[in-house]
């Protein structure tokens, strides 16, 4: 999106504010105005969506919170029916009708998190097992949404996804 100008940021603050701080880097950095919008919870969340929509933002982005992962269907029926792009951490959002997402599948972290359990249940101490982080990101565009929108990924792009939906 060359013309991008203007994104809406929702974010949850129970998720605490490094996310936040590296978003707002990121946007001076390129250029592009950021609306923070909080999202404290399921309960604003349609409210949050549709005020996106009024701003008259070029795209929205959805920082990492159970509120959004657990509710990628219901977001990405939203977002499309205001024809606002929308990017999420969560790879079920694009498969959901989302545009694109790009984040750690949360599937792999449940068996990172078996693999530290049978370490456990095997006799190692907790307090003696490193901390894990992710190892596995996944990029998931859905190319039906991005043409609805009038969205063209470029090839290099398409071809590092680790899925893309047509």
């Amino acid at each position: 999106m060359p013309k991008l100008a203007t994104v809406v940021v929702l974010w949850d603050p129970a998720t605490g504010t490094v996310q936040m701080k590296a978003v707002e880097s990121a946007g001076n950095l390129l250029n592009v105005k950021l609306e923070i919008l909080e999202v404290r919870g399921t309960a604003n969340l349609d409210d949050s969506i549709l005020t996106a929509g009024r701003k008259g933002a070029d795209a929205m982005l959805m920082l990492s919170s159970p509120v959004f992962g657990t509710n990628s269907e219901r977001i990405a029926g939203l977002t499309l029916g205001l024809r606002l792009p929308a990017v999420s951490l969560f790879p079920e959002f694009a498969r959901a009708g989302g545009l694109m997402a790009y984040g750690v599948d949360p599937v792999n972290n449940f068996r990172q998190g078996a693999a530290l359990v049978a370490k456990v249940l095997r006799g190692a101490k907790p307090a003696e097992l490193p901390a894990e982080l992710p190892t596995k990101f996944a990029l998931v565009i859905n190319l039906k949404t991005a043409k609805s929108l009038g969205i063209a990924f470029p090839t290099s792009i398409l071809l590092r996804a680790d899925e893309v939906i047509e």
